[in-house]
């Protein structure tokens, strides 16, 4: 098996997923922005880790760029880190301070780390790349209910990055998988302890995803995916 690199990794659901890809035989490189939680949580799972803060563009850059030096090209990339934005902030609402915040780590990073990481996979025609999204960056259906503006378009923009990269890359018939994956409501640190969903369940599809048999003459990538299956967005 070959190296799997988990945003988010120190807990949640990048944790969790990091664990089944531990589990299934990939070595691991967790990131994540609190180096002590992150050294922690990389103890236990006997993996190696780098301290980024994603929230500052030239500094995951760099911490991006240090990763693929220090342990090589990633077949596996989960990018499961990412922030909810405060309750008020509907577009008129929202300071420049909180836009910016949210934007830089859902999506800034996200951009950031397939810039740097997806690009070494596209030339070794192997790799998976899925990033965590959400239900709230839906154009249809709830998506676009308003509220919770920076979150919702920072998750919409990632689902046309996703888009935008699985067409740049053959759609899987260059061996480069890219999707997103709304976990839904799940009992983590953001979702809350009274969610409905375990990190477990929360965690399935992007598991799936990451280890799923592929091939391009009839299976598709670039997608959105929930429970499994592709939805709308």
């Amino acid at each position: 098996m070959g190296l799997a690199v988990v945003t988010g990794g120190s807990r949640g659901l990048g944790y969790e997923t990091a664990r089944a890809l531990k589990e299934a035989g990939h070595d691991l490189v967790l990131v994540a922005k609190d180096p002590v939680r992150l050294a922690q949580s990389a103890a236990t799972l006997g993996a190696n880790y780098i301290a980024i803060d994603l929230e500052d563009i030239d500094a995951a850059r760099d911490g991006f760029r240090l990763l693929l030096e220090k342990y090589g090209t990633p077949e596996i990339l989960v990018l499961a880190h990412g922030v909810m934005s405060e309750k008020m902030s509907k577009t008129l609402r929202t300071t420049n301070e909180e836009w910016r915040r949210v934007m830089a780590i859902n999506l800034d990073s996200v951009f950031c780390a397939l810039n740097i990481l997806a690009a070494p996979m596209a030339e070794a025609r192997n790799g998976r790349i899925i990033i965590y999204s959400a239900c709230l960056g839906r154009m249809t259906g709830p998506g676009n209910a308003g509220g919770l503006v920076p979150y919702r378009v920072s998750k919409a923009g990632v689902n046309a990055l996703v888009r935008n990269l699985a067409h740049e890359t053959g759609h899987g018939s260059r061996g480069l998988l890219v999707d997103a994956v709304c976990p839904n409501h799940t009992r983590t640190d953001m979702g809350g302890p009274d969610a409905p969903l375990s990190v477990e369940q929360g965690a399935d599809t992007a598991i799936w995803l990451a280890t799923r048999s592929f091939d391009p003459a009839t299976d598709k990538t670039g997608l959105f995916w929930e429970e499994r299956q592709v939805i709308d967005w």
